[in-house]
């Protein structure tokens, strides 16, 4: 069977390529949640960061392209969204 890709426009088809990989992403995380054998865990979590590569892949070739638009940022925002977000990651939650 041959597929026929012309009948799409490029951002369609990025477009759907970024959607299944944040699909993607959504089950590798939910499968290593609930792994009971740590080597199969950590071979997910690989598979779960490759796949956050392709996604970034993907959404900075959308970006570039303009297919995929980001407002700019207010710098007091950025600033929030960090002193937030760094809080929370320096948390002994363990």
């Amino acid at each position: 069977m041959t597929s026929d890709f012309s009948n799409f426009s490029d951002k369609e088809i990025l477009s759907d390529a970024l959607n299944t990989e944040k699909a993607t992403t959504a089950n590798y995380n939910a499968f290593s949640n609930e792994c009971v054998h740590q080597s199969v865990r950590h071979t997910i979590l690989h598979c779960l960061e490759q796949e956050h590569d392709i996604q970034q892949d993907l959404f900075e070739i959308m970006h570039t392209r303009g297919y995929y638009p980001t407002p700019a940022a207010d710098e007091k925002k950025i600033r929030d969204a960090i002193q937030t977000f760094s809080s929370t990651a320096s948390c002994s939650c363990k």
